[in-house]
């Protein structure tokens, strides 16, 4: 789980993703911006499982980054503020997008 809730004060993000390469486990609490949502996204996308982003940064760029990794094999589904379901593919199982 992934959370930049507006009850944080700051708009703290927050991560939490038991799915994470060789059983890494932990929580994290970051400040939130736009790279973050950037890296929530990419994060999600390599890890194996799902990946739940609450209070993603929304705006072209992290439009467009979660354009590229869904076109290399992650599910994600429509971004909005509110939540965003990453299913990740694992880190060694991107593919080459058909329209490169």
């Amino acid at each position: 789980m992934i959370d930049l809730a507006t009850t944080h004060p700051n708009h703290i993000l927050t991560i939490d993703s038991s799915q994470l390469p060789q059983g890494l486990r932990g929580r994290i609490t970051i400040p939130g911006d736009k790279s973050i949502s950037h890296r929530a996204l990419m994060l999600g996308s390599l890890a194996e499982g799902e990946t739940q982003i609450h209070g993603l940064l929304l705006g072209e760029d992290p439009r467009s980054t979660a354009a590229c990794f869904a076109a290399m094999g992650a599910e994600i589904s429509e971004l909005n503020s509110d939540l965003v379901i990453v299913k990740g593919i694992g880190l060694g199982n991107l593919k080459e997008p058909v329209d490169v």
